[in-house]
C-alpha cells in the first residue's frame, strides 16, 4: 500500500483524483489540499510515498512545490498545460497527467508508480528481470532480456532495446551498471555496456555482436578474460 497525498487549488481536481485513487486497492490517498504550504507541511510529519501535484497553481507553483520535497516521494504531476512536461521530467517525476484526467491513463500512470515503488523497495535486485530508468518525460519499465546494447555520452546513455524506440536517459554508465544484473551484463569500454547473452565471438580484443563490432578497453581487459579465460 502506497501513502498518498494530493495538492491542487482547484477542488474538482481533487475530487477527480480521489475518485480514482478509491478505484484502486494499492493506494491510500490519506488528504488532499487546496494550498501547497499545507500540503508541504504535511509531508514534513508524515511519511508519503506518492504525491499528486498541479503545476499551475498561484500560491506556489508545482514545479518549486516538488523542489521542496525529499527525492524518495515519488510524484505524478496534473495540470491542464503541455507546456510544463520538460521541466516535470528534470525533477524526475513518475508521469505527468493532462486535465481533464482520463481514468484509463490514470490508472496507467499509478500503476507505473507501484511498480517502481515495488522495484526500491527490493534490497536485492541480482533477480530483477526489468530495469526502471527516467527518460520520455516518466518512467519507463524495460525488460532486461530485451536490451540490445547500452552506449554512453557524458551524462547521458542510449539503450537499445529489440522491438521499440531507443531509449534516452540521463544516467552516467556507472549509474546504470549498479542496476545491472552482473551476470548478465558488462562494461567493455568507457563507452558500451553489453548484454553478454548478445556476445556472439571474441577477435582480437573485439567483440562481435549480431551488427556491430565493439573493442574491449584495456581497463575492462583483464576482467573480461577473467569471465571468458578462453576470449
Amino acid at each position: 500500500m502506497m501513502n498518498a497525498i494530493a495538492i491542487d487549488d482547484e477542488p474538482l481536481a481533487l475530487k477527480v483524483v480521489k475518485t480514482f485513487c478509491d478505484e484502486v486497492d494499492f493506494i491510500h490517498l490519506a488528504k488532499t489540499f487546496s494550498k501547497p504550504k499545507e500540503g508541504l507541511k504535511y509531508i514534513e510529519n508524515h511519511s508519503i510515498d506518492l504525491l499528486f501535484a498541479d503545476i499551475h497553481m498561484p500560491a506556489m507553483s508545482g514545479i518549486n512545490l516538488v523542489k521542496s520535497i525529499p527525492k524518495n516521494i515519488m510524484v505524478i504531476f496534473t495540470t491542464a498545460y503541455s507546456d510544463y512536461a520538460a521541466e516535470s521530467y528534470e525533477l524526475n517525476a513518475i508521469d505527468y497527467l493532462l486535465k481533464p484526467i482520463n481514468r484509463d491513463r490514470f490508472a496507467q500512470a499509478v500503476n507505473k508508480a507501484r511498480e517502481f515503488f515495488l522495484y526500491t523497495m527490493k534490497r536485492d535486485h541480482a533477480h530483477d528481470t526489468d530495469i526502471f530508468v527516467r527518460a520520455d518525460f516518466s518512467i519507463i519499465k524495460i525488460p532486461l532480456s530485451d536490451i540490445l546494447l547500452i552506449e554512453g555520452f557524458a551524462d547521458y546513455i542510449k539503450i537499445f532495446v529489440r522491438g521499440r524506440q531507443t531509449v534516452v536517459a540521463r544516467m552516467t554508465m556507472k549509474e546504470m551498471m549498479k542496476r545491472l544484473p552482473l551476470k548478465d551484463f558488462m562494461r567493455v569500454n568507457r563507452s558500451f555496456i553489453v548484454p553478454v547473452i548478445r556476445i556472439q565471438a571474441v577477435r582480437n580484443k573485439t567483440i562481435h555482436l549480431s551488427d556491430r563490432e565493439i573493442p574491449i578497453g584495456n581497463t575492462y581487459l583483464k576482467e573480461f578474460l577473467e569471465r571468458f579465460p578462453h576470449a
